[in-house]
């Protein structure tokens, strides 16, 4: 177990500096975690490396979570340049998404693989198509109201992160816009909200996994693997700052279309994994 050729560890290495490119310019200019593409990817070097699928999917989820802060923290950062970032919904968030993590976090010490496949399979697959196929008339209302009950949108948004590694910036996006925030509001003040997804899930991931520290590979800490760290974190942290700069260039309607097709992609990628 945990034995790869030097030639496969070589292209696997390079499949996750790919990866790490991809993420970085894609949490930039969706405002969401980069996790799409970064769970993929160390599914399949997890697999090679004989990682059982009991405890696979959750250990993607913990690495992805601890590679995207980094990129989090800098795509936040761009965004917030720009003047986008809705300061008080980020403040008003940010203990219910915590409450979340922790929830989600207690489900991955005990729950099965395929449980977060499904999650980020519905979670995904609705948002993508509220942005292909909603119209600008579709509101929950004209603006964020201010009742406390609102903060549980804090918790939902961190659970369903804390569950699949990926969807937390792109819920809080859909809500924004459904209570008439512009895309680009929306965007930048998701990349606020998954920076204490980000580090609350992987704190909350380390712990969880410490039950399960035989079946994990050399270098990890509970669910989150201090390799893939190491390898992706570094180049989608770079990259993040280009794609917020793309994301505030883009037309509204042309970066809702993008989104949606990007997360409609990433569903059918997790079914597709499911059923084969």
């Amino acid at each position: 177990m945990f034995g790869v050729p030097l030639g496969e560890l070589f292209l696997l290495s390079v499949a996750i500096l790919a990866g790490g490119v991809v993420a970085g310019v894609l949490a930039g200019l969706f405002g969401v975690g980069g996790g799409v593409v970064v769970v993929p990817v160390l599914y399949e070097v997890f697999r090679l490396m004989g990682v059982p699928d009991a405890v696979r999917m959750q250990l993607c989820i913990g690495t992805s979570l601890a590679i995207m802060t980094p990129t989090n923290i800098r795509s936040y950062r761009a965004h917030h340049a720009t003047g986008a970032v809705l300061i008080d919904v980020v403040r008003r968030w940010t203990p219910g998404v915590i409450v979340g993590i922790a929830i989600g976090s207690g489900i991955a010490a005990v729950a099965p693989s395929p449980v977060f496949k499904i999650a980020f399979i519905v979670i995904a697959a609705l948002i993508a198509a509220k942005l292909l196929f909603g119209r600008q008339s579709w509101r929950l209302g004209d603006d964020l109201p201010t009742h406390p009950l609102t903060r549980l949108y804090g918790l939902a948004v961190g659970l369903m992160a804390s569950l699949t590694g990926v969807s937390g910036g792109s819920l809080c996006t859909m809500v924004l816009t459904l209570y008439g925030k512009p895309i680009h509001q929306a965007v930048a003040t998701s990349a606020g909200i998954v920076v204490p997804i980000a580090i609350a899930g992987t704190l909350g991931y380390m712990v969880a996994g410490l039950l399960h520290q035989a079946q994990l590979p050399p270098l990890s800490i509970g669910f989150v693997s201090l390799i893939g760290f190491a390898l992706m974190a570094p180049v989608s942290s770079f990259t993040a700052s280009y794609g917020a700069k793309l994301a505030h260039a883009l037309p509204r309607r042309k970066l809702e279309i993008a989104f949606g097709l990007f997360l409609l992609a990433a569903s059918l990628r997790f079914f597709a994994s499911l059923v084969w």
